[in-house]
C-alpha cells in the first residue's frame, strides 16, 4: 500500500514558518502564507524590537500619515490565530540559524536593509556628518537612535542625494514646530527641532535635475513650507531640448516643471531657504580643530555622452556644520546566513535562498532596496509561492510546536514582546499623543516599551 499521497503537512501538524523580521515584507509574507488555502499554515513572526511595522514605523516621513495607513492591514494579520508575533527576539543572538531549522519547517528573512552606503570622501568620519538613515531613525524614535543626544547647532545642513530620503530629512529640518505638530515625530526630536538655527539646507544631486529620483507630490511640497523658500540656479537645471524630447518618463517631465517653477520664483524672504543643487559631487567634509564639520567642497559636473556625471574641476565650499549622506541603503549579513558583500543581499533565485532546503527571503534583503511599500507585497507573495510550491519535500521538522520553541524563549530567559503587548503600547502613544493634540507620541526607550504590557 503506497502512502506517497500523504501530505506532509495537515489541521493537526500544519507548516510551520518562522519569519525574520515584522516589517512590510514580514507581515506580507505572512498575510501570503494564511491566505492560501492549500495547505495549513502557523507563522511566527519575530523582530529585535519590541515593536512591529519596521519602517513604516521607523522609515516613513513622521508628516506623512497617509503612508503609514497600511498598518490597519498588517494589524488584522498580526491579529491572526494562525499568526505570532514574537518581539525583542534578536536573530543570531537570542534564536540561532540551528535553533530556527530544529522548529521550523521553512525560514523565511525579511530584514530589509538597515546599513548606508558612504560617500568614500574625506572628512566623512568628522562630527556632524552622518547617514539620512541614522537622522531618520533619531526623529522617528527608534530605540537604537533614540539615545544619541542630538545637538543641532548647525545653521547650514548638507543633504546628498537625490530620493525621498533626501527630502524627507529636508523637510524635516525647514518644518516649523507647527508644521510638524501634526505629525508623529518623536517627542524629543520635536523638542530639539523647535530650537533648531537651521537656515539653509542644500540638496545636491550629481546629475542633472532630469535624472533626479523624486516623487513629484514630495518635491511640490517645498514650495508649500511656511517658513522655507525655495531657491534653485536655472543653468543647473537647464536641459538642451534634445535631452528633453527624450524624456519620456512622465515623473521626470513633472519633477522638471516644478523644478523650473521653483527655479523662476523670486525669495518671499522667509526666514529659510532649500537649495536645489544639481550637476554637483561632494568631494571633502571639511573640519575646524574640534573635528566638526564646518563647510562642504563641492565639485561641479557635466555629463558625459552616456550621461554619467564627469568632475570639470570648478570647486566651492557649501557653509555647512552637517552633512546627511542620503546614497541609497545596504543590506546587513545576517549571522549563518549567505550573503552577498557585492550586492548586500542574501544571495536567492527568486527567493529560494542559493544552497539552502526550506529558506527563503524577501524584499529589500532579496532584491536590493528599491520600490515603495506596496512592492514588497508581490515580492513576498511570489517568495511564498515557491515555498508553497518546495513544501511536500519540505522534511517535517521534529520540535515544531509553539510550545517548543516558547519553551526555549524562556529557557534563555527572552523577555518576548507579544502582539497584544504591542497593542496596548499602541493605545498608550495615542492616548500620550491626544493629550498634546498630536496623532501619537512614541515611546523611544526599549526599557519603557518593555514597561507596557498587556494588562
Amino acid at each position: 500500500m503506497s502512502h506517497s499521497f500523504t501530505p506532509p503537512f495537515t489541521a493537526q501538524r500544519p507548516l510551520r514558518v518562522a519569519v525574520i523580521g515584522s516589517g512590510p515584507s514580514g507581515v506580507y509574507a505572512a498575510e501570503a502564507l494564511i491566505k492560501q488555502t492549500a495547505l495549513p499554515t502557523e507563522v511566527d513572526v519575530f523582530d529585535r524590537l519590541p515593536t512591529p511595522y519596521g519602517l513604516v514605523r521607523y522609515g516613513v516621513a513622521p508628516d506623512h500619515l497617509t503612508i503609514k495607513s497600511v498598518t490597519k492591514g498588517f494589524e488584522k494579520t498580526l491579529s491572526d490565530p494562525r499568526v505570532r508575533f514574537l518581539g525583542n527576539v534578536e536573530f543570531g543572538k537570542d534564536l540561532t540559524h540551528d535553533d530556527l531549522k530544529a522548529h521550523y519547517d521553512a525560514i523565511m528573512y525579511t530584514v530589509g536593509a538597515s546599513g548606508d552606503r558612504r560617500l568614500g570622501i574625506p572628512g566623512e568620519d568628522l562630527s556632524g556628518s552622518m547617514s539620512a538613515t541614522e537622522f531618520v531613525a533619531w526623529y522617528n524614535g527608534h530605540p537604537d537612535a533614540a539615545a544619541r543626544e542630538m545637538v543641532l547647532s548647525a545653521t547650514g545642513v548638507a543633504v546628498v542625494g537625490v530620493g525621498n530620503v533626501a527630502l524627507d530629512v529636508s523637510r524635516i529640518l525647514l518644518k516649523t514646530v507647527a508644521e510638524l505638530q501634526a505629525s508623529d515625530i518623536a517627542p524629543h526630536a520635536l523638542e530639539v527641532l523647535e530650537d533648531s538655527p537651521v537656515k539653509d539646507v542644500w540638496i545636491l544631486g550629481r546629475r542633472s535635475a532630469a535624472q533626479a529620483k523624486f516623487t513629484t507630490k514630495e518635491l511640490r511640497e517645498f514650495g508649500e513650507l511656511s517658513d522655507a523658500d525655495p531657491v534653485v540656479k536655472p543653468a543647473e537645471v537647464a536641459v538642451d531640448e534634445v535631452a528633453e524630447a527624450a524624456i519620456t518618463d512622465n515623473v521626470v517631465r513633472k519633477n522638471l516643471e516644478v523644478i523650473r517653477d521653483f527655479a523662476g520664483r523670486t525669495p518671499e524672504g522667509k526666514p529659510r531657504r532649500i537649495h536645489l543643487r544639481f550637476l554637483v559631487s561632494p568631494v571633502e567634509i571639511l573640519g575646524d580643530e574640534n573635528g566638526n564639520v564646518s563647510g562642504l567642497k563641492i565639485e561641479r559636473n557635466t555629463l558625459d555622452a552616456s550621461g554619467n556625471a564627469v568632475g570639470t574641476g570648478e570647486t566651492e565650499v557649501l557653509p555647512v556644520q552637517m552633512v546627511l549622506r542620503s546614497v541609497g541603503y545596504r543590506g546587513v549579513a545576517l549571522p549563518g546566513v549567505p550573503f552577498d558583500e557585492k550586492l548586500g543581499i542574501i544571495p536567492n533565485v527568486e527567493g529560494r535562498v542559493e544552497g539552502r532546503t526550506g529558506e527563503y527571503t524577501s524584499g529589500w534583503i532579496k532584491r536590493g532596496p528599491s520600490g515603495v511599500i506596496g512592492t514588497n507585497r508581490k515580492d513576498s507573495t511570489d517568495t511564498v509561492a515557491h515555498l508553497l510550491a518546495d513544501a511536500d519535500a519540505l522534511p517535517p521538522v521534529a520540535k515544531a510546536s509553539r510550545a517548543d520553541i516558547d519553551a526555549l524563549l524562556q529557557e534563555r530567559g527572552v523577555d518576548v514582546y507579544t502582539f497584544a503587548d504591542w497593542q496596548a503600547l499602541d493605545t498608550h502613544e495615542q492616548a500620550q499623543g491626544q493629550a498634546q493634540g498630536r496623532p501619537r507620541a512614541k515611546v523611544v526607550h526599549k526599557h519603557e516599551m518593555l514597561g507596557h504590557r498587556q494588562k
